[in-house]
């Protein structure tokens, strides 16, 4: 498949000579791409990154009220209840530090 099939119309190719570097006189082959063609070693306008771009097309705050406007102060959450209890290796203890159920919670539901 040849590169103008690819692109949909002519593309020029350079020739194999400027494939060559002069280096001290003699002319050796200059290193070649994975591709075969013209490495592009710079770019007069390069691509921002996404940050970057991000940051530059973000919207601005331009009306006073808004770069005046100070964050939502919200209330303060509640504590949560604790999920885990510490309990130590000895099993005396153990034992001490759980209540005891009432007699409520250990009989089953009356079935329906």
């Amino acid at each position: 498949m040849s590169i103008s099939a690819l692109f949909g119309c002519p593309v020029a190719v350079s020739p194999v000579s400027s494939l060559a570097v002069c280096i001290g006189g003699m002319v050796q082959p200059s290193p070649r791409t994975s591709s075969g063609g013209i490495a592009i070693e710079c770019s007069s306008r390069p691509k921002k990154k996404a940050t970057a771009h991000h940051m530059k097309t973000r919207p601005k705050k331009t009306r006073p009220w808004d770069i005046r406007r100070k964050p939502t102060v919200y209330p303060p959450l509640p504590l949560l209840p604790p999920d885990w209890t510490l309990v130590s290796g000895d099993e005396e203890s153990a034992d001490a530090a759980l209540p005891p159920l009432p007699p409520s919670e250990l009989q089953a539901p009356p079935a329906s």
